[in-house]
């Protein structure tokens, strides 16, 4: 019996023990490894470089294809590249890259560990939403269908073609007494709306409005809005002039509101990160990164990997947001209640 006793024991012992084991054996070797702070030198110098692109990304010009504004659109995603570096680090086993790798962990946590905790609170006495419902949507009456279960009581659609237009208003009919669609823009609300009218925003056809709404706790002005959509060439980098010029033109009108109470609805084919949005951003508040829980991707829908779909307020207060289930749209939905009297 006590011959097969230690031959059990001899096993290898139970699994912590052999991790234990394992982690010893791992941090032994290495103490007497003396080229753990030569080795891995190009990685620790490629972790430094990811960091100052994160902390230094609004100094990346935009003379060459928007450079910095593609860098910012997508910012939250260099964070991916960290445990790839990480890992590599302990692959090569270099003390030096890794403690490299703490910088671009610190600089990612500064800019987005925020957006990693849930801000969602309760209450409120206003719920909007946004959706580019998508000129392709093969299912309009149906998404208007999913977008009402929200239960917004102001709901704001882009991209709306003309013959797409009567199959929402027969949708959403029941749900929303009030409506008004201006150019490819439109809003629907449960409350009168007053003061319709297009907003300017340098295209030549309109994509974007305004509107008064009588919600039971005050007036607020509802602008809706479609910026320009961006590309990426190979030729040309990010093409996005005509939504630059776009965004400064509906910063303006937003700065020259009467009303203090104001919401932005809509699709402005940027993330808050993006400069070229300042017009805009400088002024408002984004709704997700105030009351929101994650990053709320909108798009694409299939793997949603940036927010430009945005709920932007001033003089309101934020109380939750969030994104809503797919629709047959390649963006999702996204909503926001607000507090009108703070």
């Amino acid at each position: 019996m006590a011959q097969a006793y230690v031959a059990e024991t001899d096993n290898g012992g139970s699994g912590a023990e052999r991790r234990g084991s394992r982690l010893r054996r791992l941090l032994d070797g290495w103490r007497g490894d003396r080229g753990i702070w030569r080795r891995g030198l190009i990685l620790a110098a490629l972790a430094i470089l990811l960091a100052l692109v994160m902390l230094l990304h609004a100094q990346i010009p935009n003379k060459i294809g928007n450079l910095g504004s593609l860098t910012e659109t997508f910012l939250p995603w260099l964070g991916v590249l960290i445990p790839i570096l990480l890992i590599l680090a302990f692959v090569r086993k270099s003390a030096t890259a890794l403690i490299a790798v703490l910088l671009p962990v610190s600089v990612w946590l500064n800019l987005f560990g925020g957006l990693l905790t849930d801000k969602t609170g309760s209450g409120g006495d206003l719920t909007v939403a946004t959706h580019n419902v998508n000129a392709d949507n093969p299912d309009p009456s149906g998404t208007a269908r999913d977008v009402a279960a929200s239960g917004a009581d102001v709901l704001a659609l882009e991209e709306l073609t003309q013959t797409a237009v009567p199959v929402y208003e027969k949708a959403l009919a029941a749900t929303y007494k009030y409506h008004s669609v201006q150019g490819t823009v439109g809003l629907w609300s449960k409350y009168p709306l007053s003061g319709v009218k297009p907003v300017d925003i340098k295209l030549g056809w309109v994509r974007a409005m305004r509107a008064t709404v009588a919600a039971p706790d005050g007036q607020v002005a509802v602008y809706v809005a479609h910026l320009p959509s961006v590309r990426v060439k190979l030729e040309a980098g990010f093409t996005a002039r005509q939504r630059d010029k776009s965004a400064d033109a509906l910063g303006e009108a937003i700065g020259a509101e009467k009303l203090s109470r104001k919401i932005l609805l809509g699709d402005l084919n940027g993330t808050m990160n993006d400069r070229a949005l300042n017009a805009v951003t400088a002024q408002m508040r984004s709704t997700q990164g105030a009351a929101g829980s994650g990053f709320g991707f909108s798009w694409p829908a299939s793997f949603p990997m940036a927010r430009i779909d945005q709920i932007m307020v001033q003089g309101v207060e934020p109380v939750t947001s969030w994104t809503l289930p797919q629709t047959g749209s390649d963006h999702l939905p996204v909503a926001a209640r607000v507090k009108l009297n703070s």
